[in-house]
């Protein structure tokens, strides 16, 4: 298998490098393809049997007053991509986030749920399912992924072991659910979506289960060797940013099963792995 990643750089793409060492990859981040210039993606996905898109604009608060540059990275990059993956023959994997749904439901969101995006972002992204689907429709896959954390680059449970380190208590929201997923497992399971026969079409990537972010700061104080109780609750109220966030963000996996596929390992699970095995590393003890 002759694989492309874009958007190499990120902590996803650099998981996928580790997950992917053993097979033909070429690993592209922002300076060396620019995924809005049409020309430039069309003779990147030459000669490569799959290509996975980590390229994305994820500045969430900035996108409310720069939408047409989230837009072209998020909705227009994925177009191009689809359109020279059909021209060439090959699959192209696209990730996409939790934020094209509201955040209103009360159950897991199928793959299958309408979408309907909260802020900019999350419109820009939505657009990009629909450009892949559309120009791609037998070999186009998207893959949802939410709360991300992983070895490489700035993410939520590396902040919070570095504030361990230099404050006794965090406060952290009660009121926003999601499914914590390590990059890794991540990166794992888009290889086995590559590799199979499943069908194209939308599927979730997050680990399963569920907890709030409060939830998942005591996780990774516990696993951690740290008091989960310097962890305090709080809500969304007190942290107000300029782009809302969805307040329920679990994913449902059925896709998976159905394509005769597993789902990925339970959170509290990968967090532990993660944790154990120094991907995310624990503030160095003070004398």
């Amino acid at each position: 298998m002759r694989y492309l990643i874009t958007g190499a750089a990120g902590m996803l793409g650099r998981d996928l490098q580790t997950v992917l060492a053993d097979q033909s990859v070429t690993a592209l981040d922002r300076a060396a393809l620019d995924i809005t210039d049409p020309d430039a993606v069309h003779a990147a996905v030459a000669g490569h049997d799959v290509v996975i898109n980590c390229a994305a604009y994820t500045a969430v608060d900035a996108a409310e007053t720069d939408e047409d540059a989230a837009y072209a990275v998020n909705a227009l990059g994925p177009r191009n991509l689809a359109a020279a993956a059909a021209a060439h023959g090959a699959k192209l994997i696209h990730v996409s986030t939790d934020y094209v749904f509201a955040g209103n439901a009360t159950e897991p969101y199928a793959e299958d749920t309408a979408r309907a995006p909260l802020n900019a972002y999350g419109r820009t992204k939505a657009a990009g399912e629909e450009f892949v689907l559309g120009e791609h429709p037998t070999g186009g896959f998207i893959v949802r992924t939410a709360w991300i954390y992983g070895e490489h680059g700035n993410n939520f449970a590396a902040t919070m072991l570095r504030l361990a380190g230099s404050h006794p208590t965090v406060s952290v929201v009660t009121d926003q659910v999601g499914q914590p997923t390590w990059t890794r497992d991540l990166a794992t399971q888009l290889r086995l979506l590559a590799e199979s026969d499943a069908p194209a079409g939308i599927y979730h990537g997050t680990n399963a289960g569920q907890g709030s972010w409060f939830d998942f700061t005591q996780a990774i104080f516990a696993e951690a060797g740290l008091d989960p109780e310097r962890v305090l609750e709080t809500d969304s109220a007190s942290f107000v940013r300029p782009a809302p966030r969805p307040a329920y963000s679990v994913l449902g996996h059925a896709g998976w099963t159905a394509a005769g596929l597993p789902i990925m390992r339970d959170w509290r699970e990968a967090l532990h792995e993660a944790i154990a095995s120094g991907a995310i590393h624990a503030p160095e003890p003070t004398a």
